[in-house]
């Protein structure tokens, strides 16, 4: 399988209006998006901020798992965290990805609001293709990826949808769901 990345953006993506705002780091999103991480195989995971106190935060949320008593207390977890890195824009994030796999990675968005895009068993395809360059997800926070993001992506991934009209999960619920259709057994 090619190299997979995931960066969690925090900004521009819109809040319940559909305005343009910075959201904040959670640490559920830290722990569970990184352990789902782990599972499936990515190489990084980046927690993309602009303010520098929210990237602090993330920081002390992982040393404490990396370094201080929960390095002790769950090793698994602190071996999930080590794949997290925080950044403080989504071109650092790139930069970062493409010195571990040697290439720009082609970058894919997700979103719930997709109504079309590039289908998960095709993405599973590509992933599984000697000629496939490195692949970055990108999650939104907040009600999701700005529009100006979303275009800039090289792709986007079609909408995790269950069987119903409704459809808002959490941003680490549809990592989760989309890292498993994409590299699950």
């Amino acid at each position: 399988m090619r190299p997979l990345f995931a960066a969690l953006i925090h900004y521009p993506v819109l809040d319940r209006n559909g305005r343009i705002v910075t959201s904040a780091i959670t640490s559920l999103d830290l722990h569970d998006i990184a352990r789902s991480a782990r599972t499936y195989g990515l190489r990084a995971v980046y927690i993309v901020h602009p303010v520098a106190e929210q990237r602090e935060f993330a920081l002390r949320v992982l040393d404490h798992w990396r370094l201080d008593y929960g390095r002790l207390y769950d090793s698994r977890r602190r071996e999930a965290l080590d794949l997290v890195e925080t950044v403080a824009d989504f071109d650092a994030a790139l930069a970062a990805a493409e010195a571990i796999a040697g290439a720009r990675p082609q970058t894919i968005c997700t979103s719930a609001n997709t109504s079309g895009g590039i289908g998960y068993t095709q993405l599973r395809e590509r992933l599984e293709s000697a000629d496939c360059p490195p692949v970055m997800l990108m999650f939104g926070t907040g009600f999701g990826l700005a529009p100006a993001v979303r275009k800039c992506a090289d792709l986007e991934l079609e909408a995790v949808r269950g069987p119903g009209e409704y459809n808002h999960l959490s941003v680490r619920a549809a990592a989760g769901i989309i890292l498993d259709r994409l590299r699950g057994r």
